[in-house]
């Protein structure tokens, strides 16, 4: 796959490219629905003799109008997103740098700089896709604004038990913690990548569980409370269980943010600033203080065997 970052304004010419199907869109978590879109751009090039491409934004409009705080929580980081859009078999991904400037761009100024500037030939986007200054381009606009220059295809919604697929939806599961919806949604776990930092060294002392804190900044937290998980490390994955949250049994006061701490089943290395993947599965329980230590390490000591029967029922 060729990867293209463009920034506005982009000074790439037609030529330069073959004919392209391109699917658009933010595709945030490149759940069940954005592959609906994307595979049906590379079905598309399969039956044209054209090469597939993608096109998405990033960072999210919110950061750059001033619809939000400047940090946006992801489903997925733009690394993941690419290396997802890869391992689809996408010929071309295009990841355009959302500026105000770009955000000022009319619905026909778009299509002739990014559509047919780069040689489109069909694009594909999902029904209720908009482009353009304050999203006044949408599928119904897109054959005017075509010129005639291009086809385009639009894709309906895609359902699971009766709901539309959307990255809403699978926001508010993982804020709930309801995570073992969202195999079903997204097609896979919930993942989450991040470097293992330091962190207050309690597990490994006074509790007898080590942990590694991970560092999940631009991912969307799951609900506080415990969960059984798998840990990519070094390339390998490991079976463990996590506490996401704000330790009340040491805290008096909430922390800015969630602690992400995992404790790796038979595991001792020291893999401090090593770069993880946490792959999010079930939630056990949810956060609460407790009375002292000892009744802190009973329950972990339930929750890891917990875990532990959690992954053994997988494997049969």
């Amino acid at each position: 796959m060729e990867y293209i970052k463009l920034k506005h304004p982009h000074h790439f010419k037609k030529k330069e490219f073959p004919p392209l199907s391109m699917a658009l869109g933010f595709f945030d978590g490149v759940h069940l629905g954005h592959r609906h879109v994307i595979l049906e751009a590379k079905k598309t090039a399969a039956a044209d003799g054209t090469k597939s491409a993608v096109m998405t934004f990033d960072p999210h409009p919110s950061v750059v109008l001033g619809k939000s705080v400047q940090h946006v929580e992801y489903i997925t980081s733009i690394e993941d997103k690419i290396s997802l859009v890869k391992e689809m078999g996408i010929d071309y991904l295009f990841v355009v740098h959302f500026t105000r400037a770009f955000s000022e761009l009319l619905p026909q100024e778009f299509i002739d700089q990014y559509v047919i500037g780069l040689n489109v030939r069909t694009m594909i986007a999902g029904f209720d896709y908009t482009y353009g200054k304050m999203g006044r381009g949408t599928m119904e606009t897109l054959p005017f604004h075509s010129r005639g220059m291009f086809e385009n295809k639009v894709v309906s919604k895609f359902t699971v038990e009766g709901e539309k697929v959307s990255s809403t939806r699978i926001r508010a599961a993982i804020r709930e913690g309801r995570l073992e919806e969202l195999p079903a949604l997204l097609g896979r776990r919930y993942t989450t990548s991040g470097t293992v930092i330091h962190g207050d060294k309690r597990g490994g002392t006074s509790l007898g569980f080590p942990t590694a804190n991970v560092n999940i900044d631009d991912y969307i937290p799951p609900a506080t409370g415990v969960y059984s998980v798998r840990i990519k490390v070094k390339g390998i994955w490991c079976k463990g269980v996590c506490n996401i949250g704000y330790r009340p049994t040491f805290k008096e006061r909430l922390e800015p943010k969630p602690s992400v701490e995992v404790h790796i089943f038979d595991f001792n290395d020291d893999i401090y600033g090593e770069y993880v993947a946490v792959e999010w599965h079930t939630r056990i329980r949810g956060e609460r203080k407790f009375a002292g230590i000892n009744e802190l390490v009973l329950q972990i000591e339930k929750d890891k065997q917990e875990a532990r029967g959690y992954f053994e029922n997988q494997q049969s």
